[in-house]
């Protein structure tokens, strides 16, 4: 009988040490996160080329800090959120999110009234990028 309960406890042990953990994916890859922020970004974008539309930086303040509780609910721990929004290859990925963004929208990024009137389209819709600005 003490023959077997080692073997069960090594049995379980073993298992125990072998069993994968389920490994999270790089933030990038995990859309409400990095979805959002891309709206954050584009709706800075925006406020900061149109002369009519100034942003609602508290509202952009709080998505920022509900972004990182809501990274953080996710198990990642603040050096993992702080090396994903610090990483330079990150940056210039999410910038070439924005420019296609932009490009799709019909965006001229020469004349600050295509921002203009892509920033008015996001308020009149409510979308979330419209959410974080406002018409002066």
């Amino acid at each position: 009988m003490r023959t077997l309960m080692i073997a069960v406890m090594g049995l379980s042990l073993t298992a125990a040490t072998v069993t994968p953990v389920a490994a999270k994916p790089p933030l990038r890859d995990v859309a409400a996160i990095d979805d959002a922020l891309l709206d954050i970004g584009v709706a800075d974008i925006i406020r900061k080329n149109c002369p009519d539309i100034s942003a609602r930086m508290l509202r952009a303040i709080k998505m920022a800090w509900d972004l990182k509780g809501k990274a953080g609910d996710l198990g990642y721990s603040d050096a993992e959120i702080d090396a994903y929004i610090d990483s330079d290859a990150e940056k210039a990925r999410m910038k070439a999110r924005g420019a296609a963004f932009f490009k799709a929208k019909g965006v001229d990024t020469s004349d600050p009234q295509s921002y203009c009137a892509l920033g008015r389209e996001e308020i009149q819709k409510s979308s979330r990028i419209g959410s974080l600005l406002k018409a002066k």
